[in-house]
């Protein structure tokens, strides 16, 4: 799934070739359930003729800021990415949305999978969405005494509370498997039993790994893509993630794969502890 760096590049690179053009028609809606607010004849009255003013991300989410109070926001879940094409150009089967844009290109979501969803929102929807996830962390004001906070007196495994989107938003399985190598602690450890020195090498690990990836574009595992239809490079500078057997490049140990709620994680058992 598109995690925090693969949405902001994704915005990024979305914006410029959307923001100040309208939404002419909506060419394609073939996934109803794409759509989860409003109705999907609701959905095409509201959407046509509005303007896009802004294009930005909040946690996992690229919100799309339109004229007339609305957004439209758009999560990527498993599979999808959006891209911009010309007219005529031939569009892929798992295409499932296509908004016709006002200077002859058109706004496609391509989502294999079908879990990726869409709402248009007003301003209260947005401020709900907004208060259901936690601090950014690459906001100045996600400081080391925030995570600390975050992390107080919860019991809860650090993985698991990190990737909870309430608390923080925008981490994902990669991100917190790289920024707790980074960080030297380990994944199974409790939230509430990271100390001092612990919380600030986290918080500088998280700000590293995700800003390292941005300046990457993103990882492309499977179908990720930004706007344009390039793929990341940040798999290839993977610390831990996904590299199973393979020497720690600090202490030579092999990486070692677990499950920890429910997904893979890749540890250093010498570096991390255990």
């Amino acid at each position: 799934m598109p995690e925090l760096p693969e949405v902001e590049i994704a915005a990024r690179s979305l914006a410029p070739q959307v923001e100040g053009r309208t939404i002419v028609a909506l060419e394609r809606l073939t996934w109803e359930r794409m759509v989860e607010t409003p109705d999907h004849e609701r959905f095409r009255m509201l959407v046509v003729g509005r303007e896009f003013r802004r294009v930005y991300r909040r946690a996992k989410w690229v919100l799309l800021e339109l004229d007339a109070g609305w957004t439209l926001a758009i999560h990527l879940r498993m599979s999808g990415h959006l891209i911009v094409q010309g007219p005529g150009v031939e569009v892929r089967h798992h295409v499932h949305l296509i908004l016709q844009l006002s200077d002859g290109g058109r706004l496609c979501f391509d989502d294999e999978r079908k879990f990726g969803r869409v709402r248009l929102l007003d301003a209260a929807g947005l401020a709900a969405l907004d208060a259901a996830h936690g601090p950014e962390p690459l906001a100045e004001s996600f400081t080391p005494a925030v995570l600390a906070s975050i992390l107080a007196k919860r019991s809860t495994r650090l993985k698991s509370l990190l990737l909870d989107q309430r608390r923080i938003a925008g981490l994902g399985n990669i991100y917190v498997s790289e920024a707790l190598w980074l960080a030297r602690l380990h994944p199974r450890l409790p939230a509430e039993q990271v100390d001092f020195q612990g919380v600030t090498a986290l918080h500088s690990a998280i700000r590293t790994v995700l800003q390292q990836a941005i300046a990457h574009e993103g990882s492309s595992l499977r179908n990720y893509r930004n706007s344009y239809g390039r793929r990341g490079q940040n798999q290839e500078h993977f610390l831990v993630y996904d590299r199973a057997g393979q020497p720690c490049s600090r202490c030579g140990c092999p990486i070692e794969r677990t499950v920890i709620a429910q997904r893979s994680s890749f540890v250093c058992p010498t570096c991390q502890g255990a």
